[in-house]
């Protein structure tokens, strides 16, 4: 994992996405056309469901830093999702400091993100990181 470009031998990446059926596509339009970034894409589905999905996703960095993270801060979500929301706007944070670079910094970010969404348990990301790091130690 000697990727030219990633020093940890891993790549990091930042998505904000909001997921909708089609009947409901016009929810994701109209999110893109209030924040005026990101854009909506189809998720095509081939499997027993009637629809296919659809996302609406923002994956500048500046437009995470400038738009929606700070639109969230000031009218914050009324459910759950804001401690996730919260959670994926630290990482943010956190990359736009470099912290992705590094190996601890690389732990903090995964084990941030085992908090978000119902992930898999923290140990699955924690033992990739162990088995395809030399210089990683004890993790976890």
């Amino acid at each position: 994992m000697n990727r030219k470009g990633y020093r940890t031998g891993f790549q990091v990446s930042h998505d904000f996405v909001v997921t909708q059926g089609a009947k409901s596509v016009h929810v994701l339009y109209e999110l893109q056309e209030f924040f005026g970034v990101g854009r909506v894409n189809v998720n095509s589905r081939h499997d027993n469901h009637r629809e296919h999905l659809y996302r609406y996703s923002v994956c500048r960095r500046a437009d995470l830093l400038n738009v929606v993270i700070p639109f969230f801060r000031r009218y914050p979500l009324r459910s759950a999702k804001q401690r996730d929301f919260e959670s994926f706007a630290r990482c943010v944070e956190l990359m736009v400091d470099q912290q992705h670079t590094s190996i601890a910094g690389l732990i903090e970010i995964v084990e941030i993100m085992q908090t978000m969404n119902r992930q898999k348990p923290r140990d699955v990301e924690l033992r990739i990181l162990r088995d395809h790091t030399s210089d990683v130690r004890d993790i976890g």
